[in-house]
């Protein structure tokens, strides 16, 4: 089960920085067409006028699927921003106390959010929602990007505090670099 969830993970990670990849690639296109228009116009010749359409929207919808799918990688790397000044003077059992709880809230919360947006993406399916830019794309994938990357999280999410439940350590800590400049 360990090596799934880790695969799932790395899997996730993998998807947003293709996703990430892609937005510079399709903003790397659009810049060298409007070099290449420059450059004809300033030889004399009428500019081809290259476009990426929906480019704004497209990498809107990129950047949207790359950071819900970073979000349970990000999690379990100890990456994300964690308020400790709050926790760090507890004893270590009331901290452990406090970390499960927060822990369950945290899970909760992904997962009412996780949930929510499935179902925003399945409504979009149900009415063809489609966006409004050049190029009509369903809503639904982005919106589903979005599904998977909070469903993801929130999995990573349930087995942290499944760790923290049964004495181990979450990975979150686990993966601590003890940099305090994080520690607020």
């Amino acid at each position: 089960m360990r090596s799934f969830l880790n695969g799932l993970y790395a899997a996730s990670e993998w998807l947003a920085m293709t996703a990430l990849a892609a937005t510079a690639i399709l903003v790397f296109a659009q810049v060298a067409g409007r070099v290449f228009d420059t450059l004809l116009v300033m030889a004399g010749n009428r500019p081809y006028g290259f476009l990426v359409p929906s480019l704004a929207e497209i990498a809107g919808f990129l950047l949207v699927a790359a950071s819900f799918l970073a979000l349970a990688g990000s999690f379990r790397a100890g990456t994300h921003i964690r308020v400790t000044l709050a926790i760090s003077p507890l004893p270590p059992g009331l901290r452990h106390v406090v970390e499960v709880a927060v822990l369950a809230v945290a899970t909760a919360i992904a997962g009412l959010f996780a949930w929510y947006v499935a179902l925003l993406a399945l409504d979009s399916v149900r009415y063809n929602e489609l966006s409004y830019g050049i190029i009509a794309i369903p809503l639904w994938i982005p919106q589903g990007a979005m599904a998977v990357g909070a469903a993801i999280f929130t999995l990573s999410l349930v087995d942290d505090f499944a760790a923290a439940v049964t004495g181990g350590t979450p990975s979150y800590l686990a993966s601590d670099r003890g940099d305090e400049r994080e520690v607020v």
